[in-house]
């Protein structure tokens, strides 16, 4: 009886408390597959507007095209370091819808290692750039001082498999930041 109530118990907990999962995405590169849960669940909107781009074929001309590390930072007084992708062109970005923006004040999704997040210039300005953190960022989170506006960026998911690639983009050579050769991002789609 114990044993059925157990059961029961569990069943009714699992209807309640997370019957539905998170989506999955993944991005295809040269160097390897990187496979990111999106966070739907605490940063709907955001997620939501990163899995419509993805379902309308935005990303279709997408590459990695910024890395970020610590030797290649030498004026900031904070330094971070991040993979950036997305459309690149400002001429495109600049033209497609941008979205409010959700603090990890509001969602509780830290800036850390393999989490992905919006790159944004103001609050309330990103569209489709994106970046996945290399290591814990704590001055990306709300409160943080990676911008002046204290409010941070909107992280919305993170790196379940391929991280390993993501460093390996980081390692690309650059200048300034910009990667001498774009790699493009061959496919980015739901799993």
């Amino acid at each position: 009886m114990k044993q059925f109530v157990l059961i029961l118990f569990t069943a009714v907990l699992f209807q309640f408390c997370g019957n539905s999962q998170n989506p999955r995405i993944e991005i295809q590169t040269s160097l390897g597959v990187i496979e990111l849960e999106i966070f739907e669940d605490k940063a709907p909107i955001t997620a939501k507007h990163f899995l419509k781009n993805i379902d309308k074929n935005i990303f279709a001309e997408a590459c990695f095209y910024r890395v970020v590390r610590m030797d290649n930072q030498p004026h900031n007084d904070i330094k971070i370091e991040v993979i950036q992708g997305g459309l690149f062109h400002d001429s495109i970005v600049d033209n497609l819808p941008t979205i409010q923006h959700e603090t990890t004040k509001k969602t509780g999704i830290l800036h850390t290692d393999g989490v992905i997040s919006m790159a944004r210039l103001e609050p309330g300005s990103a569209s489709t750039e994106f970046f996945i953190c290399v290591g814990d960022q704590p001055d990306l989170d709300y409160q943080g001082n990676r911008n002046p506006d204290n409010q941070g960026f909107a992280a919305f998911g993170k790196v379940i498999s391929g991280m390993e690639v993501v460093r390996e983009i980081q390692k690309l050579e650059d200048e300034g930041q910009m990667l001498k050769q774009h790699l493009p991002i061959l496919s980015i789609k739901r799993k």
